[in-house]
């Protein structure tokens, strides 16, 4: 059966008897339909918390919101108090390449059309507020400009990947300018949503945003403009996390969504703490690799949340790794233990960041295929061990929460053992450049920064500032590669990495780093996910589009 085959023959719970088993009561839901709700109350566990991510990601494909749903169900079968706390997929995706993002196969998460649609309406608040800053700073400017703004770093957005709005002219007839638009899930409304703790700090979030400078060169606000408390109605409503299920029945969070190359790409802390309220084990997912999603979990996220995970899964596939030792991807199924050798490094890296720069407790998950050899998974499960990384295969797939037992087990093993204390890539009180510096050679394995005549310009500038030297770092990077470049697969040696714009995200509470080629706003491919989708206007089934 197909994925969306699957999905239609569920006969999911209602979504109060999944929020009575975490123990929520009616009067702490907000009820979309019978089976998507709203959350605005908060348990009394102090739940453990571990983190998915991966290797990075390849054609092949490697599962790891697959292979996180597997897991929590595979929790579930061992009797265990389980919630999920999962990122909400943006549209661009969706009709581009990549598809939907509510897993596969028998671990999946329900009801999989809504969530990868408008689900309850979260991702269209974000625009909204995001794009009501804009047209307030434009009418402002129109109405006399009291402000004296003279500079506008604030950018539109839109949940649709589009190429052609990557460049736009804006203000014809009274403040002409080029400017061009980001996704939505590369907004600084995004980043504040997801990393806000609660309204109130949402709020105060919002005003702190920076959307240009005035003729002094004096930083102008959205509260000075007296946008954020209009900003903050737009998402009083989509601030409370999202609940829904996975097909066995496991308590689902999904909320926020903002990628990882080129944001934090993390799901909300709301939803994250509101989870571990609610469960024992908590599993979270963060973008990509553990050189993107997880290093802004643990250096961004988990610094703004006060929280840490107990174990960290790397997921990665035998197929994944040989396409990243040289083979093309067609042939990545035949047995090829010396393709894997070479690629493996790849994962390598991966677990080495989890266990040697952020001391903490590593599994492996191998998303298995029925091509995979007994010696391609011996020769992982020795190099791995080496590395202090438990290799364990999940079946999820095929096979859902009952293929995931063994992977389960092995990372509760871990939660429950591990008592220690995280430590971060680098320390707030270092310069900008010495965290992009430390990140780059640490995480990517890099030997240095480089930095465009502009960046080093704008550099200057925010080492300047006493509250900018002391924020994290969001560095903008190419998913597919440790190093800036895309074609350098495995684990390359020997490169720099090329920061070539900064910009200060006062409201978030980071400083972004854009790298290589890295964009802002995707385009569609040659033949988008958008050409193949239909629907029956009778009856309302899609096709074509997960």
């Amino acid at each position: 059966m197909t994925d969306i085959e699957i999905a239609t023959a569920a006969k999911p719970l209602k979504i109060t008897e999944v929020a009575a088993a975490l123990g929520i009561g009616e009067d702490d839901l907000e009820l979309y339909g019978k089976y998507k709700a709203k959350v605005t109350g908060r348990g009394s566990k102090r739940g453990k918390a571990v983190l998915v991510t991966a290797i990075n990601p390849t054609p092949a494909g490697e599962g790891k919101t697959t292979v996180s749903i597997g897991l929590a169900d595979g929790m579930k079968k061992l009797g265990k108090s389980v919630c999920l706390a999962l990122r909400e997929p943006s549209l661009g995706p969706v009709f581009g390449i990549k598809g939907g993002a509510t897993g596969g196969g028998y671990a999946q998460v329900l009801p999989m059309k809504d969530i990868n649609l408008h689900f309850n309406g979260d991702f269209h608040a974000i625009a909204a507020a995001n794009n009501l800053l804009s047209a307030m700073i434009d009418n402002h400017i129109f109405q006399g400009n009291a402000l004296r703004i003279k500079n506008v770093t604030w950018h539109r957005t839109l949940d649709v990947n589009d190429r052609s709005l990557r460049t736009v002219t804006c203000g014809v007839g009274y403040n002409e300018r080029t400017d061009h638009f980001d996704i939505t899930a590369a907004s600084e409304v995004m980043a504040v949503f997801c990393l806000a703790r609660d309204l109130t700090d949402l709020k105060e979030r919002l005003g702190c945003i920076v959307i240009g400078s005035d003729e002094d060169g004096k930083p102008v606000t959205a509260k000075m403009l007296k946008a954020d408390e209009a900003m903050t109605i737009l998402l009083a409503d989509a601030v409370s996390p999202n609940l829904v299920q996975t097909l066995e029945g496991t308590p689902a969070f999904v909320h926020g969504g903002p990628f990882a190359n080129i944001a934090h790409g993390c799901n909300s802390i709301i939803a994250t703490k509101a989870a571990m309220s609610y469960a024992d084990y908590v599993v979270t997912e963060a973008g990509f690799g553990a050189d993107l999603g997880a290093e802004k979990f643990l250096d961004i996220k988990c610094r703004a949340a006060g929280i840490q995970p107990s174990c960290v899964v790397v997921v990665a596939t035998v197929r994944g790794l040989k396409y990243g030792g040289g083979v093309p991807k067609a042939e990545t199924g035949k047995p090829n233990v010396e393709a894997l050798r070479l690629g493996a490094p790849n994962l390598f890296k991966h677990v080495e960041n989890i266990t040697e720069v952020f001391k903490l407790p590593c599994v492996v998950a191998i998303n298995k295929f029925v091509t995979d050899t007994e010696e391609e998974i011996a020769y992982l499960r020795e190099e791995c061990a080496k590395r202090g990384a438990e290799v364990c295969l999940a079946d999820v797939w095929s096979k859902g929460g009952e293929g995931g037992r063994e992977l389960a087990s092995a990372v509760i093993a871990h939660m429950d053992a591990f008592d220690g204390k995280m430590e971060y890539a680098y320390p707030l009180e270092k310069s900008i450049k010495e965290k992009l510096g430390l990140i780059a050679r640490k995480i990517y394995g890099a030997e240095g920064v480089d930095f465009t005549p502009e960046a080093e310009e704008t550099l200057e500038k925010l080492e300047c500032d006493p509250a900018c030297r002391k924020l994290p770092v969001c560095v903008a990077k190419t998913q597919y590669s440790l190093s800036d470049d895309q074609t350098k697969l495995g684990r390359p040696s020997g490169f720099r990495i090329t920061v070539r714009e900064l910009y200060y995200r006062a409201g978030a509470g980071f400083i972004v780093a854009v790298t290589g080629k890295i964009l802002l706003m995707p385009g569609l491919g040659k033949a988008p996910a958008a050409e193949g989708m239909t629907i029956d206007t009778e009856t309302g089934e899609i096709k074509g589009l997960f």
